[in-house]
């Protein structure tokens, strides 16, 4: 157990306040005098399924112990439940560092503390003086402008202070980062170091001499650079051990002032300390305007400076509480598992802890609480305050010189002020990252309430990367970009503030402006920076361009989506002028039904699929108006998989419309059911039973006309017969739809009865449509099939009570009795349960409208891995639905590409051996229920499938699984999805990356013996492949839409005859993978056991031959033989047979 890796962990800020030497040797003293405990180490997964734990009768009935009592006590007060408990707990023993790591790490501290004081000194000479630096160190700073005043000398530090969370015991692993604060003397520093970058430049200069000197010690394996939170102005240096211990340990070294050198009136965010006039080479303009204030500026000097009485303030108010500090420590994970506390701007470890002592003090957090309720606490207040709105502050003094929050919101973006009243921690933090921060909050406190059993997992253990948590993603690359933003924004006091960082200074402006241009498209706007980087000490800093790119994630509202119109005001308001400026050209004047002329603008969208991307029209445009970034530096994803399940020749839609085309006609033709006249009994239901009519079908139908010339017509039978001289025609599939007829006493009691009763109404049926509404029909025993507007519908005449007669079993005695029946259980579910799933899953799709889209790229997906035929269409649909009705951690997809990629991830992650996947269709279940389901579960377990799907319909059976998959073909999905996964989620991530999407898509054909090569004449569903052929052949339909009165070859698919008689041959020996769109290959896989020789028997020959062994005679399978069968069986269809491996040999 312990969460997912995350990236670097960032500094925090200080919290235990020792000189270094003393503060190591006490805690040294205290851990030798504490009971070591061993750390439990997380075994390997249990092979099969959980079983219960046997305990003997007098243990299962011992009395509880006092420390028993005591911890239930504790465990229903301060935690939901026991489980919870042992969880948290086992998660903190994963994160926290053992005591045999802490004195490893003091023992080096130690020594860098030794090597550090040891630095010899330099004489005093000119900041811009730098000749005396050695050739194989660079300043860790952008020195510009170059010209600087103030002289420059270096001095061993005045103290050596271990600051941020190590000593307190709330630093976290994997990244283990232990800050050393370095005072440096009062003769290295003058009283106007606070102006123009002069304190930045001499911290920097200080670092490179040390980097200098320390990187020929042996005792550092690695010496380099880095920016401490991303701030570029203030670098830190970096040290790591030698040898075995290099990842034990980072020691971050960040120089400082002495605690009273600065004047504190001089650093209040309304003051100025660049001057313009040095930063832009020129004078004050001529009217006196003022300087502009350089509120990050001073922050990042304040930091600095408040080191020490943060690392008090922390010490004094958490102290030695081990339930804040497991708070605390909760707090990390959930903000790493997030990526919340990432580089410049992040949330981070610091301000959370901050946050906590802030709620301790204001008494909303109590020092007896558990780690869990920390937590928690903290969560609530994060998720009900706003704090871009009303700031907090923990300033207790009434001092007037002081700033008012209101001065701090004027000058930043969110606000928390520590206790000396002029630093605001969240100086760094953009309204942005605080609204993700709020909006991850109230997800997870409507995960904790309620109360579900896999709460934890979902919290804290279950990373959310950009990627898998917003719907579209955009990418601004290259940054030098931005330069120009700043430019056309004029946000040179931004600048300068930041000190060229244009990409903080343009970040804000740009946020703000997307977050108007997408109104109520947009539920949440948030940015990911580059990530921070690390450098050689003999290289110069990293420019800002060459950081990557900057990523904004969208997450959008499905009921503003989709709308083509941006209405503005009326053309005589003042706001009309307002709305011409922000968008342009395209604004324009319309008039509406109603007779209002307004302002609006129309975007261009015709399809669902254009409709869902129109935000990527609405940033490139407002980006190159108002930003000058042109279109060529957004990477917009969005939609890069939508070509997966695109129809020939629909580039410009995914086939939703399609699909409401079909499902429109079924409408049609159920009313025309309803109202039949001359039908004996009255039809008492219409229910779709295909995927077509849940928006599920991966290429939906297109009304079809054949061509003649392609078939033979079968006159006596009205029927078409494909020519053997003529490609393969177009696949056509019938739609499925029920018609329940009303009950009756005449319906007879005898199954056989009833099936001949349900055929004459099959045919009545057929004969009613054609005489009154003049369809063309065609009935059989057990369907009718009728044309109607193109598309074919299989039309099924159901009786209610036919599953109990069948059920029926009559005893020798006569005694009738009830019991389930193969043929029973597959009519029940053929006209009773899937007719209701289809209703529910269409109305999951009127709620969610990207169901559609996630379902079919999910389907699209495992049939593309050859794995189509072990998962039944409606168990795919299913745990589709299952994104949208359990998102958690997550909110519902709001696009195909993101319910894809966590498709990918629970196919990959979820337990399937040992928890059933509950999909509460329209929201049944009750928590209880589903509890019951679970243990239910696990009693009936063995009995079960392997993949167990429960809805509120099938509550036990996992009816939808039964038929597959096994055990192999679910853990090969699973490896495959996990594979696919990192893959999916760096293409959509790299803007750089000019890979092919559809590489996860491409099945892995070096697993299988033999691969079976078909000819694409034959291959009828050609043009639906993963790659799609350049050309293919004619498929015999019309491209003009019209009525047609001959009714197509249905379900004619030469590869799936042939899969059924290659499975009904050889079915024994091997088994056969093949994707239904479009495959050209046929992957065959030898079963190990038919390799084995079997006694011989003169009965048991098919596909074997003869062989002595030990003087006996037996029998193995005659594999060339076998292939040979391959290529005459498919004889026309079959291109080439290829053996890929000797696994066969004997």
């Amino acid at each position: 157990m312990g969460p997912a890796p995350a990236g670097e962990q960032l500094p925090e800020a200080t919290w235990k306040s020792k000189a270094m030497e003393p503060a190591l040797e006490s805690t040294g003293k205290e851990r030798k005098k504490a009971t070591s405990r061993k750390r439990a180490v997380p075994g390997s997964p249990v092979e099969g399924f959980l079983q219960p734990v046997k305990l003997s009768q007098e243990e299962l009935y011992k009395e509880p112990t006092n420390e028993e009592l005591n911890r239930l006590r504790e465990t229903e007060i301060l935690f939901h439940s026991s489980l919870l408990r042992l969880q948290v707990e086992e998660l903190l023993k994963e994160v926290k560092l053992s005591e045999k790591k802490k004195d490893r790490i003091d023992a080096f501290l130690r020594e860098v503390n030794q090597r550090v004081m040891r630095v010899p000194s330099i004489s005093e000479r000119e900041l811009t003086d730098q000749a005396w630096l050695p050739a194989g160190v660079r300043v860790p700073l952008h020195q510009v402008p170059y010209t600087v005043k103030g002289c420059f000398c270096f001095m061993p530090p005045a103290q050596v202070t271990v600051v941020g969370s190590y000593l307190l015991g709330t630093c976290i692993r994997p990244d283990i980062n232990v800050d050393l604060a370095l005072t440096m003397p009062r003769e290295i520093l003058q009283d106007k170091d606070g102006l123009n970058q002069r304190y930045f430049r001499k911290r920097a200069l200080y670092l490179a001499h040390l980097a200098h000197h320390l990187a020929q010690d042996p005792l550092f394996g690695s010496v380099r650079f880095s920016y401490t939170n991303g701030c570029h102005l203030k670098p830190s240096l970096l040290l790591r051990p030698h040898g075995k211990d290099e990842r034990l340990v980072t020691i971050r070294l960040h120089p400082c002032p002495p605690p009273d050198f600065f004047r504190p009136c001089r650093l209040l965010p309304a003051k100025n300390n660049v001057r313009s006039a040095w930063y832009q080479g020129q004078s004050l303009a001529e009217d006196g305007s003022p300087e502009p204030p350089t509120p990050h500026y001073n922050t990042w000097i304040l930091q600095d400076v408040a080191l020490e009485s943060h690392v008090q303030f922390l010490s004094t108010t958490l102290g030695s509480t081990q339930g804040l500090k497991d708070g605390v420590a909760l707090l990390k994970v959930w903000l790493r598992q997030r990526e919340l506390s990432k580089g410049l701007g992040g949330f981070s470890g610091f301000l959370v802890s901050m946050l906590v002592a802030f709620l301790v003090s204001t008494r909303k957090i109590h020092s007896t609480m558990s780690g869990y309720q920390v937590l928690r606490n903290v969560l609530q207040f994060l998720a009900t305050t706003d704090l871009t709105v009303n700031g907090i502050s923990l300033c207790l003094s009434s001092d007037p010189s002081l700033p008012a929050l209101a001065d701090f919101h004027q000058a930043f973006s969110v606000v928390f002020v520590d206790s000396s009243g002029r630093l605001n921690l969240c100086a760094d933090v953009t309204a942005s990252t605080y609204h993700q921060v709020q909006h991850e909050a109230r997800l997870s406190m409507a995960l904790l309430d309620s109360k579900a059993d896999d709460a934890f997992q979902l919290l804290l253990m279950t990373p959310k990367p950009m990627i898998r948590a917003f719907d579209h993603i955009l990418h601004l690359h290259p940054l030098s970009r931005l330069q120009a933003a700043c430019h056309r924004l004029k946000l040179w006091p931004e600048l300068q503030d930041n000190g060229g960082d244009y990409v903080s200074a343009a970040l804000g402006p740009l946020t703000t402006l997307l977050e108007q241009g997408l109104g109520s498209r947009l539920h949440l706007l948030v940015h990911s920076r580059p990530p921070v980087l690390e450098w050689d000490i003999s290289q110069d800093p990293p420019k800002h361009k060459d950081s990557g790119s900057l990523a904004l994630g969208l997450l959008l509202r499905p009921e503003g989506l989709t709308s083509v119109l941006e209405l503005g005001p009326e053309a005589d308001q003042p706001e009309a002028a307002e709305f011409r400026q922000f968008w342009g050209s395209r604004s324009e004047l319309r008039r509406f039904q109603d007779g209002a002329i307004r302002e609006a603008v129309v975007w261009e969208a015709a399809s669902m699929s254009q409709k869902r991307l129109i935000p990527h029209q609405v940033v490139t445009h407002l980006l190159a108006l108002h930003a000058d970034i042109p279109e060529t530096c957004v990477h917009y994803v969005g939609g890069l998989l939508d070509s997966l399940i695109q129809g020939f020749k629909q580039t410009s839609s995914t086939g939703e419309e399609a699909l409401a085309a079909a499902v429109r006609c079924y409408d049609d033709l159920s009313r025309l059911l309803w109202g039949l006249e001359g039908l004996p009994l009255t039809v008492s239901a219409v229910q779709g039973a295909h995927p077509v009519l849940r928006y599920t079908e991966v290429f939906p139908p297109t009304p079809v006309r054949p061509v003649s010339s392609f078939y033979k017509h079968l006159r006596e039978r009205a029927s078409l017969l494909p020519r053997p001289d003529k490609p393969c025609p177009a696949y056509v599939e019938p739609m499925t739809v029920v018609c329940h007829l009303e009950g009756s006493g005449q319906w007879p009691q005898d199954a056989e009865a009833v099936r001949r009763v349900r055929a004459a109404f099959q045919l009545r049926l057929a004969e009613l449509l054609t005489q009154q509404h003049g369809l063309q029909c065609r009935a059989t025993a057990t369907h009718t099939d009728v044309l109607k507007d193109g598309f074919v519908f299989r039309i099924r005449v159901a009786y209610q009570r036919e599953p109990q007669i069948l059920r029926e079993m009559r005893s020798p005695e006569g005694m009738i009795s009830l019991r389930d029946t193969p043929a029973s259980l597959r009519l029940e579910r053929d006209t009773r349960q899937l007719p209701l799933l289809t209703s529910a899953l269409h109305g999951l799709q009127q709620q969610h409208p990207a169901f559609s889209g996630v379902a079919r790229l999910a389907k699209r997906w495992v049939r593309a891995q050859l794995l189509g035929e072990g998962f039944t269409d409606e168990s795919l649909d299913l745990v589709a639905a299952a994104l949208f009705l359990h998102p958690e951690p997550f909110t519902p997809p709001s696009s195909p590409q993101v319910g894809f990629i966590r498709f990918l991830f629970l196919l990959s992650t979820f337990d399937w051996k040992n928890n059933p996947l509950i999909v509460n269709l329209n929201n049944e279940l009750t928590a209880e229920e589903q509890a019951e389901i679970r243990s239910g579960f696990l009693a009936a377990r063995t009995q079960l499938p392997i993949m167990v799907i429960i809805t509120p319909q099938d509550r036990k059976s996992s009816l939808w699984t039964q038929d597959g998959p096994s055990a192999q073909i679910l853990q090969q999905l699973v490896v495959l999805a996990a594979e696919a996964l990192p893959i999916l989620e760096k293409q959509l991530m790299d803007p750089r990356d000019s890979g092919d999407i559809r590489t996860v898509f491409r099945p892995p054909l070096d697993l299988y013996d033999v691969l079976i090569r078909l000819s694409p004449r034959h291959i009828p569903r050609h043009r639906q492949a993963v790659d799609s052929p350049a050309a293919s052949f004619c498929r015999g339909l019309l491209r003009e839409p019209g009525p047609s009165s001959l009714m197509p070859v249905l379900g004619y698919d030469p590869p799936q005859l042939y899969l059924a008689q290659l499975r009904e041959a050889f079915g024994h020996l091997a088994l056969f993978f093949y994707d239904q769109h479009g495959g050209e290959v046929i992957g065959v896989l030898w079963k190990p056991t038919s390799f084995q020789p079997q006694p011989f028997k003169a009965s048991s020959t098919k596909g074997r031959m003869v062989v002595s062994q030990g003087g006996e005679l037996g029998t193995v399978p005659n594999v060339e033989a076998i292939l040979e069968d391959f290529a005459v069986l498919g004889e026309g269809l079959v291109q080439a047979v290829e053996a890929r491996s000797e696994r066969w040999t004997v």
